[in-house]
């Protein structure tokens, strides 16, 4: 293998979509339902915090598209820059909550060892 992840994936879109049917309809209707314009949450702000998972979960296609999305949503740099360190500070915070449950679940097995 030469690469991994690759804009040319996204020629496999309808192989994946057709080989799944159903699920990758669910799929569809979520994302459109959650992407859509006419929600209490204003477009630009939905974007952003799509930025901010896409950061999070590192897909790179989402990463592109709704950095894409934002900007036509009049997102500034600014704003994509706070969304990164936004994203980052919760994706940290995320370790230092699951190093918390880490602790206690080395206290139990020290305990339990002895």
């Amino acid at each position: 293998m030469t690469e991994y992840q690759t804009p040319k994936d996204r020629a496999y879109t309808n192989t994946l979509l057709n080989a799944a049917p159903k699920e990758a309809a669910a799929f569809m209707n979520l994302k459109h339902t959650a992407e859509r314009t006419d929600g209490v949450i204003p477009i630009k702000y939905r974007e952003l915090m799509s930025v901010a998972v896409a950061l999070t979960t590192q897909c790179a296609y989402c990463i592109e598209s709704h950095i894409n999305n934002a900007v036509q949503a009049g997102a500034s740099r600014e704003e994509i820059a706070e969304t990164v360190f936004i994203a980052a500070a919760l994706r940290a915070g995320g370790a230092v909550g699951t190093g918390l449950m880490a602790m206690r679940l080395f206290e139990e097995a020290s305990t339990v060892s002895k």
